[in-house]
């Protein structure tokens, strides 16, 4: 694992946990989340910047479930203009609280966590859309490494109504 992917990682975490009032701002998640269905291959269709992917194309994030219930992540980018070099780090997410399963936490380095709430979710889960209550991360997520543009569109007005700075949001390149 790549030591500068692992430290723009922690500063994330770092960040999440520590910016003023975070977790107390308001963000509503989709009501049902079926983590059986989420799990697998997601490409990154769009994202706001953040510097653990900075100049990084063609991210993925692979979930899969661990014996012990929770899910492994592994998040994987090509830096950019040198697609034989890539970055990559794992970690576990959990449900803290069964009865909101789509806000989720999520640790690439023990004890930091951040969140990951679904707030947006296809009902054939073939695209989602997941976001901090800081307003500060969001990713718009899909099955195929292209998304239509009419949801695309869609879902960057629904970002931008739930106080998310759409102005700034970086579109991944998926082709290698």
């Amino acid at each position: 694992m790549n030591n500068k992917f692992l430290m723009a990682m922690f500063s994330f975490i770092t960040l999440s946990l520590f910016s003023c009032g975070s977790s107390d701002k308001y963000l509503e998640v989709v009501e049902q989340l079926d983590i059986n269905k989420y799990l697998g291959t997601w490409y990154e269709i769009a994202r706001l910047p953040n510097s653990f992917e900075k100049n990084l194309d063609c991210v993925t994030a692979y979930y899969s479930l661990k014996e012990n219930g929770d899910i492994e992540v592994l998040n994987k980018g090509y830096v950019i203009n040198n697609h034989t070099e890539f970055n990559d780090a794992t970690g576990t997410a959990w449900v803290p609280d069964p009865r909101v399963p789509a806000k989720l936490k999520v640790r690439f380095f023990w004890p930091f966590t951040g969140n990951y709430w679904v707030i947006e979710l296809d009902k054939d889960y073939r695209y989602a859309m997941v976001g901090d209550p800081s307003r500060d991360y969001l990713w718009i997520l899909a099955r195929e490494k292209t998304l239509d543009e009419a949801i695309y569109q869609k879902l960057l007005k629904s970002a931008e109504e739930k106080g998310f700075n759409t102005k700034i949001i970086i579109k991944v390149n998926q082709n290698l």
